[in-house]
């Protein structure tokens, strides 16, 4: 089968594999869509590690169940890229997303697990999920980020009322706003480098304003307009500027969430969190039950989550969109593999 994956600095090669079997009662699906994910970005821009097949937003259909008695072969799915151990205390407690076996075996993240960046996958049959008729392919595999979006903004505990500043306009970001007005955050800004993406942000009519990250007054501005501070913060880029913007833009007493990850060490100005008492939360993946929670709201149609879909492409155009999401100068947020 034909796939894509990493062969070095911001650079992929597409070439073929063998087709997944199943193993263990993994279920193998056919791909019929796939997101594109920051941290697939972080990956492809360090070119490591050589050889990994990404792809862990993904929805298709079965060709073999596995154990899984309830699927049959044609059954429309999607999965849970994780491999927790359901034996450590974080199982036990349903906090699936920091057990130490998590992402050892995760779909697209694991060199020994290909994800869907091609066109068959596997995944563990009891992280597997049924999508509802009248979710479709590209909406099913944005179930994924939704999640990661839904926990960060449980972890913010934003109330009625709340002000609420957004750092980076991705698909977390986008998403963390949905779930934020959903809480009654009152007002919601985005502070991003990019001027087309953060015009866009708004447009899609859950942020009510747009801050440009590049101006150097744009920190003295945010707090003016929040009369001293947002009362939560999520943090969606992972960079230090990123991350030191977000403690800076934070009220006293607040609380700042980060979502971003940084392979890299990040440089943040910790006097300004020691001397106003900041909660700096990290924030990691989704449970279950928040995976399980937007696959529902996405169903029942609370949440809208293909209006973010700028683009659909094919396994050939890889390269040439992560360029795209990296230029700085494009607006597109998400972009959905076809392989």
């Amino acid at each position: 089968m034909k796939c894509v994956s990493i062969s070095g600095e911001r650079s992929f090669v597409l070439k073929e594999r063998d087709i997944p079997v199943s193993k263990d009662g993994s279920v193998v699906i056919e791909v019929k869509s796939c997101g594109i994910c920051g941290s697939d970005i972080h990956y492809w821009e360090s070119g490591m590690p050589v050889g990994l097949v990404m792809g862990h937003e993904f929805a298709g259909i079965v060709v073999d169940p596995g154990s899984r008695k309830d699927l049959e072969k044609g059954d429309r799915v999607t999965g849970l890229p994780i491999s927790p151990c359901g034996k450590c205390e974080a199982c036990r407690s349903g906090n699936v997303q920091y057990c130490a076996d998590t992402w050892s075996e995760a779909v697209g993240l694991a060199l020994t697990n290909p994800g869907g960046y091609s066109k068959y996958t596997s995944c563990r049959p009891d992280m597997v999920r049924k999508i509802p008729g009248n979710v479709s392919f590209d909406a099913a595999c944005m179930v994924e980020p939704s999640a990661v979006a839904l926990h960060a903004v449980n972890l913010a505990n934003i109330k009625i009322g709340d002000s609420v500043l957004i750092v980076g306009g991705g698909i977390i970001g986008l998403m963390s706003a949905e779930f934020a007005k959903l809480a009654g955050a009152s007002y919601i800004a985005i502070l991003e480098t990019n001027k087309k993406r953060g015009r866009k942000a708004v447009s899609y009519g859950k942020i009510n304003e747009y801050f440009d990250a590049t101006k150097e007054d744009v920190i003295p501005n945010l707090i003016t307009k929040t009369n001293g501070g947002f009362d939560k913060v999520i943090e969606c880029c992972g960079s230090s500027s990123a991350v030191s913007e977000a403690l800076m833009a934070v009220e006293p007493g607040g609380t700042v969430v980060l979502v971003g990850v940084s392979l890299g060490p990040v440089t943040i100005p910790i006097v300004v969190s020691v001397m106003r008492e900041v909660t700096v939360q990290g924030a990691i993946a989704y449970t279950p039950y928040e995976f399980d929670t937007c696959l529902k709201l996405i169903r029942d149609k609370k949440i809208n989550v293909t209006k973010y879909i700028d683009d659909l492409v094919p396994l050939e155009l890889a390269q040439e969109s992560f360029e795209r999401l990296t230029s700085g100068k494009d607006s597109a947020v998400k972009i959905i593999m076809k392989p």
